[in-house]
């Protein structure tokens, strides 16, 4: 890629993410209608190509439709690509309210689980050694917030991994985004108890998927989500 093109990409790249940020945080309304292609050109400093090939990324993930003689329009959310990983980041930019993190939740329980079952079936005693390395960081009496959360990351990261089941490492962009968000509100570190009753359940999921039990492995996944959901409500008064 030369330098011509790599700045090109590179402002792409920007525009793309300013307007997405606009919409996806409401300041740009679904239905409305965005600025004509001159006004974007003369704001972002672009040509007509750059600004097309950018408008293009946000249209390919379901954010604006163009329409001839019309102008391109904000899409409603109902048919946003909420999979797509930086669909997901630009909600994590702009703060994910509670209800679409509890969504998140919900599709966490129905994918992790499933997850965990088959890790269970699929697994190495160096797949274990490496989870139980992984819980390890967790109850480290000095692990910070920072170090908890990217070791809990990285658990639910690797049993994706370890079902073998590529569909649920493609999930690990929404799995991140939702750990992220999680943490962002509510951390278990400065809560004796609730440190242990996470590293705990943690462990359980570990132990299970050592010794196969893939249903074990399954409910006990569930118990660490579901924990971190309830520390969200209750950090939000609800």
């Amino acid at each position: 890629m030369t330098r011509r093109t790599a700045q090109k990409r590179s402002r792409q790249d920007e525009i793309v993410r300013e307007l997405a940020h606009e919409i996806v945080s409401g300041r740009r309304p679904e239905g409305s209608l965005l600025p004509s292609d001159a006004e974007l050109m003369s704001r972002f400093g672009v040509s007509r190509t750059v600004l097309r090939e950018s408008l293009k990324t946000l249209a390919a993930k379901g954010l604006i439709q163009p329409k001839t003689r019309v102008g391109t329009r904000v899409v409603e959310r109902t048919n946003w690509n909420l999979f797509d990983p930086d669909m997901l980041r630009w909600h994590l930019d702009c703060g994910i309210g509670l209800e679409l993190l509890a969504h998140l939740s919900d599709v966490r329980l129905a994918l992790e689980p499933v997850a965990a079952s088959l890790a269970a079936r699929r697994r190495s005693e160096a797949d274990v050694a490496a989870l139980h390395a992984i819980v390890d960081r967790m109850e480290a009496p000095d692990a910070s917030p920072e170090i908890f959360a990217a070791a809990d990351l990285d658990f639910h990261l690797t049993v994706a991994r370890l079902s073998g089941n590529p569909f649920f490492r493609t999930a690990s962009a929404l799995i991140e985004v939702a750990l992220a968000a999680t943490f962002a509100i509510t951390t278990p570190v400065n809560d004796p108890k609730a440190k242990a009753a996470s590293c705990a359940a943690h462990r359980r999921v570990v132990t299970s998927i050592g010794d196969g039990d893939g249903d074990a492995a399954a409910a006990a996944i569930v118990e660490t989500i579901r924990s971190g959901a309830a520390r969200v409500a209750a950090a939000a008064g609800r």
